[in-house]
């Protein structure tokens, strides 16, 4: 049976900039950003879920955490249904060194999944920032 899932994501900015990691749904043939960050374990909080995803798939330490608003996100992705609760935090990245380049590498967790600032402004239906509603909840914070 399809469950709901929680999810914790964390974006920093540089400016304008999102840090994303850019994915591929082969089912669609599209391409598509989103946040780092991923599920939110039993007994486990969003931010403490967050700061560990960051790890895991960065290696990155987070500073100035604060919750900038929770999204439902019901999609159809990879062939199937997805239901999504979505914890967005707002967030600076420790290591300064992150910002000073476009891309910032790979997914340590998922190989060959690039790790990029990409401008906010610069999403598209063609290639859209999900989940869904994240570019209007960021424009109006």
């Amino acid at each position: 049976m399809p469950s709901i899932r929680p999810l914790a994501l964390a974006v920093p900015r540089r400016g304008e900039d999102l840090l994303v990691f850019e994915g591929h749904d082969p089912t669609k043939g599209s391409t598509f950003y989103r946040p780092l960050g991923g599920g939110i374990e039993f007994g486990e909080t969003a931010e403490e879920a967050l700061h560990r995803e960051l790890w895991e798939e960065l290696a990155a330490e987070l500073l100035d955490v604060r919750r900038l608003g929770v999204l439902e996100n019901i999609f159809h992705a990879f062939g199937g249904p997805g239901h999504e609760l979505v914890f967005v935090f707002g967030c600076r990245l420790a290591d300064e060194t992150l910002y000073q380049r476009d891309l910032v590498g790979e997914v340590l967790d998922d190989p060959g999944t690039k790790v990029m600032w990409r401008p906010l402004s610069g999403f598209s239906a063609d290639r859209p920032l999900y989940p869904a509603g994240l570019g209007d909840l960021l424009r109006s914070g």
